[in-house]
């Protein structure tokens, strides 16, 4: 078997749990490859910040690939390895969209998350409950989500989710076309990055830094959103409970995210 060295993890739907939460096993599984010496890496579509009540569990994981490709995060020394960002009159052209649509325009920057006050208590609606407590302890709350996004000269990613499958396609056709990188992701959102910039060319950076060889990576997901690190990754592996275009793609397919999948795929291929 080739000989893996870097293994990258999504979280919501591969490393966590359908509730959010960091199995044992997975922290367990984790922190023996950090000790072996392997590096043990988060690729997520949260922002930094949303990682928060997590870092303890992840003491063995040194580098998040966050917000989508978008920021490479040095967890122990907190700080910025790389950012790219949407521009700030297209990140008010996505606002505009949402808001057109009734939807929930969520900004994943560098320093918060950012979403509007009174869209925060009730985000079901928008096919988020899971997440909701992610939004009442981690989001930076605001009433007018324009001015917040005004405020800023760019913003890494932008994610709207809809109240509707059919609303989301909707307001894709009429944004598809801007300078920007879309994936699908949720019940029904879309989550925009800069162009050129997804998970898997997070995955291709950490792995320069790191002088790993691309072919001796392994990539965890299950989403839409993952299927650019999957076809980066040396060997692309998709949890039981990913969607069933990402297991079509993948070279292996390990338990779901209830059982410990991420720690199976860690366990089988790097240990």
């Amino acid at each position: 078997m080739r000989r893996y060295e870097l293994i990258a993890l999504d979280m919501d739907g591969t490393a966590l749990t359908s509730d959010k939460r960091l199995l044992p096993e997975t922290e367990r599984d984790i922190a023996q490859a950090a000790e072996r010496g392997k590096t043990v890496a988060l690729c997520t579509g949260r922002c930094v910040p949303e990682l928060a009540d997590y870092r303890r569990q992840l003491a063995g994981v040194r580098y998040a690939i966050a917000v989508s490709g978008a920021v490479l995060y040095d967890l122990w020394e907190d700080r910025e390895l790389y950012a790219a960002g949407l521009d700030r009159d297209l990140v008010l052209t996505l606002v505009d969209v949402a808001e057109r649509y009734g939807a929930m325009a969520h900004l994943l920057c560098t320093d918060a998350s950012v979403i509007r006050a009174d869209q925060a208590t009730h985000v079901a609606d928008f096919g988020m409950g899971a997440y909701q407590k992610l939004y009442d302890t981690g989001a930076h709350k605001v009433e007018d989500i324009r001015s917040a996004a005004a405020a800023r000269p760019s913003v890494p990613k932008v994610n709207i989710y809809f109240r509707s499958q059919a609303d989301r396609l909707a307001a894709y056709e009429t944004i598809r076309t801007l300078p920007q990188t879309v994936t699908f992701s949720e019940q029904a959102g879309l989550e925009m990055s800069p162009p050129g910039v997804d998970k898997g060319t997070g995955l291709r950076q950490l792995a320069e830094l790191l002088g790993v060889p691309m072919e001796a990576t392994v990539a965890v997901g299950d989403g839409d959103n993952d299927r650019s690190m999957l076809a980066a990754a040396g060997l692309a592996v998709a949890v039981g409970n990913a969607d069933p275009a990402v297991k079509a793609m993948a070279d292996a397919v390990v338990a779901d995210n209830d059982h410990n999948g991420a720690g199976q795929a860690i366990r089988r291929f790097l240990l």
